[in-house]
C-alpha cells in the first residue's frame, strides 16, 4: 500500500513562468513538501494535446524544473520528474480508457472552453486528458491533490474511475479515492491590464505579467503601468464587481504578505494607488527577484537539472511500475 499523505501534483512545462503561475501552484508545492511525501510531475504529455513546438517544449521542461528548484522546492527530498520518462502513464490511461464512461468525459466543462466553437476539430488528446490526469495520480496512488477551482471537476472524474475500477474488477479498494487539497491561500492572479483574465504568458502585452525573471526596474515598471481607476482605496473594491483591476492589485499585495485582502484595504483606506503601488512594486522586488535570479543561475548549468529530472525518473519509474503489474494482474493483462 502507499505511504500515508502521498501527494501527485503535475505542472505543465509551459515556460516563462509568471506571478499566476507562482501563487497558483508553486508556491503551495513549497508549502505542500512540508508535510507529505511529494512526486512533482512536469506533466509535458498533458503539453502535446494543443499546437506545441517541439524544441521549445524541451527548453520548457529545463525551465520549469529550475523555477520549481529555485521557488524553494528540495529535489532531494521530493520526486521531480518529466512524465514521458514514465511509460506507465501512458498504458495506465489507455487501462482507464476502457473504464471510464463517455459521459463522464462529455460533462466535462474545460474541454468545452478550451475546444471553442468547433470542437470537431480539437485532438482527441484534449478531451480525454482528464483520464490520463487520473492515471497520473492513481499510478502512485497518491492519497491528496492540491487543486484549483478550475481542476475540481477532473478530480472527480478521477475518483469516479477509481471507484469503479474497484467495483468492476472486485479490487478491494484497489485505489484510494484522493482527496482534494484546496488551500486557503491560493490566489488566482489576474491580468494586470485586465483584471477580469488570469494572468498568462499568452497575453500579447509583457506588460501584463510579472514573470519570475523580470529584474527590479521591469517589475517597478508594470506595476506602476498596471491597470487600476480614478477612485481611492476603499471597501468598494470587495464589495463590487466594477473594479476588478484594483481587487486584483490588493489580492497581489495580500498573497505577498499573508495579510487578508480586508486588512489590507483597512490599513490603505482612502490612500491613492500611486503610492499603493510604490509598496506593492518593492514586495514584489523582495519576493520574485531572488526567486529569478537563481532560475538564471540554474538555467546556466542544464547538467545539473538533467540530473534531477533522471533521478526523479527513477523514483518515479520504480513505484509506477510496481504498481503497474499490480493492475495488469487484476485486469488479466499479463
Amino acid at each position: 500500500m502507499t505511504q500515508n499523505k502521498r501527494i501527485l501534483s503535475g505542472i505543465q512545462p509551459t515556460g516563462n513562468l509568471h506571478l499566476g503561475n507562482y501563487f497558483g501552484a508553486i508556491n503551495n508545492f513549497v508549502l505542500l513538501q512540508k508535510e507529505y511525501e511529494c512526486f512533482f510531475m512536469l506533466a509535458n504529455m498533458h503539453a502535446i494535446t494543443v499546437k506545441y513546438e517541439p524544441q521549445i517544449l524541451e527548453d520548457n521542461i529545463l525551465e520549469t524544473t529550475a523555477a520549481l528548484v529555485a521557488s524553494g522546492i528540495d529535489p532531494k527530498n521530493n520526486t521531480i520528474f518529466v512524465q514521458s520518462s514514465v511509460s506507465a502513464h501512458a498504458e495506465l490511461a489507455w487501462i482507464f480508457n476502457c473504464t471510464a464512461r463517455i459521459g463522464w468525459l462529455n460533462r466535462m466543462t474545460q474541454f468545452k472552453e478550451k475546444a471553442g466553437s468547433n470542437k470537431e476539430k480539437a485532438s482527441v488528446g484534449l478531451l480525454t486528458y482528464p483520464i490520463l490526469m487520473a492515471a497520473d495520480i492513481l499510478l502512485y496512488r497518491a492519497t491528496h491533490v492540491p487543486v484549483g477551482e478550475d481542476q475540481k471537476q477532473h478530480l472527480e472524474l478521477c475518483r469516479d474511475i477509481a471507484i469503479k475500477f474497484n467495483n468492476d474488477f472486485k479490487a478491494n479498494d484497489f485505489f484510494v479515492t484522493p482527496e482534494p487539497i484546496i488551500p486557503e491561500n491560493i490566489s488566482r492572479v489576474m491580468s494586470l491590464r485586465d483584471g477580469t483574465k488570469k494572468m498568462s504568458k499568452s497575453e500579447e502585452s509583457d506588460l501584463s505579467r510579472i514573470n519570475l525573471t523580470d529584474d527590479a526596474d521591469l517589475i517597478l515598471k508594470k506595476i506602476q503601468k498596471g491597470k487600476t481607476d480614478s477612485e481611492a482605496i476603499s471597501e468598494s473594491i470587495l464589495k463590487s464587481n466594477t473594479r476588478p483591476e484594483a481587487r486584483n492589485l490588493i489580492n497581489i499585495f495580500s498573497a505577498l504578505t499573508g495579510k487578508k485582502m480586508q486588512d489590507v484595504i483597512t490599513n490603505w483606506n482612502g490612500k491613492a494607488f500611486s503610492e499603493f503601488k510604490k509598496e506593492l512594486g518593492l514586495l514584489l522586488i523582495e519576493k520574485i527577484c531572488p526567486i529569478g535570479k537563481e532560475i538564471i543561475k540554474l538555467k546556466s548549468d542544464p547538467v545539473f537539472l538533467k540530473q534531477i529530472l533522471k533521478d526523479g525518473s527513477k523514483k518515479a519509474q520504480e513505484v509506477a511500475n510496481t504498481n503497474l503489474m499490480e493492475i495488469k494482474k487484476i485486469v488479466g493483462l499479463v
